[in-house]
């Protein structure tokens, strides 16, 4: 492994303040905050808000949000995330339609839709996600849904209840290398995660559905280049046609801390490589995260019924 490709060992300094690069949009003005009032109001959380989002200020300034099912509180204690772990709340039965009314209400053509985790239910919420999908549908004609779902812990059957409702892209997030789950996803498991993107892969060519698989990570965690370069092959030989990499950023002094910042035409460069490997779509960049462009990726690559490959430059 060559020198220049490793990231800096986890017990040297952290790296120096934030570049330009990664200064946040000023957030406000009037559609952003109509977005806040119509969440607020419909009692909704969104992963925007939830995870703090660098990008909410320009995607609630285009009424787009990226709404979280199953309450604001995980079942795990993810290192790198800003959604507590704890105790979880009852499945709010209405959500879904909720959910579904605010689509239309923002004129949604094509709706993000994720979770926390809920390991404490006996499927993991994956009839309260498909659910959701199927309000959306119900109430708005023609809107393309993505799912950012859990692993289940592994449950084949809590997955096919999702796949079965036909979201146009599911997705599932690898997030860092292998090396570093223990240190990031203590309850995660990266062979799990991946056979997740297999069984979506294959359940859409058994069935003929065009449901796009898709998975993300970050970067800036403790990963080697070569690392990345792995996973980004693992990601392609288990079916995902869509991945997203962008920087991590420390949500606060409690949660892992970033080793390094990674220029972005080191982004440029890994979606170049990501491309060449087969993945039809990479979206690469310090501020890109799991939603981000969803729509444009899902229409580029063909939308629904197509089968069409686009790669994104």
């Amino acid at each position: 492994m060559s020198q220049d490709n490793l990231i800096p060992d986890l017990n040297q300094p952290l790296p120096p303040r934030k570049p330009e690069w990664l200064r946040m949009k000023r957030q406000g003005g009037e559609v952003y905050n109509e977005v806040k009032r119509l969440m607020k109001t419909a009692a909704l959380n969104t992963v925007c808000e939830s995870a703090n989002c660098p990008n909410r200020a320009e995607c609630f300034s285009t009424r787009t949000a990226t709404f979280l099912l199953m309450g604001n509180v995980c079942t795990r204690h993810c290192t790198f995330c800003n959604i507590p772990g704890g105790k979880t709340a009852p499945l709010d039965a209405d959500e879904p339609r909720r959910v579904a009314e605010t689509v239309k209400h923002l004129g949604l053509k094509f709706a993000v839709v994720t979770s926390v985790n809920r390991d404490d239910l006996p499927d993991g919420g994956a009839a309260h996600i498909a659910e959701t999908i199927h309000q959306i549908r119900a109430l708005n004609p023609g809107c393309g849904v993505e799912v950012l779902i859990p692993d289940f812990m592994g449950d084949a059957a809590a997955l096919d209840i999702v796949l079965k409702a036909k979201p146009e892209v599911l997705n599932h997030n690898l997030e860092t290398v292998p090396r570093l789950y223990p240190a990031l996803r203590t309850q995660a498991d990266y062979q799990r995660s991946l056979q997740v993107l297999q069984q979506s892969r294959d359940w859409a060519d058994r069935t003929g559905d065009p449901i796009k698989v898709k998975t993300g990570i970050m970067l800036g965690v403790g990963e080697t280049r070569d690392e990345v370069v792995d996973l980004m092959k693992d990601a392609v030989a288990h079916g995902a046609e869509i991945l997203t990499i962008g920087q991590y950023l420390r949500p606060s002094h409690r949660h892992h801390p970033v080793r390094r910042y990674v220029e972005p035409s080191e982004f440029d460069e890994l979606g170049a490589m990501g491309r060449d490997l087969g993945i039809g779509w990479v979206e690469s960049g310090p501020m890109v995260r799991s939603s981000y462009h969803a729509r444009e990726q899902s229409e580029t690559l063909g939308g629904p019924g197509t089968g069409k490959k686009v790669a994104h430059e």
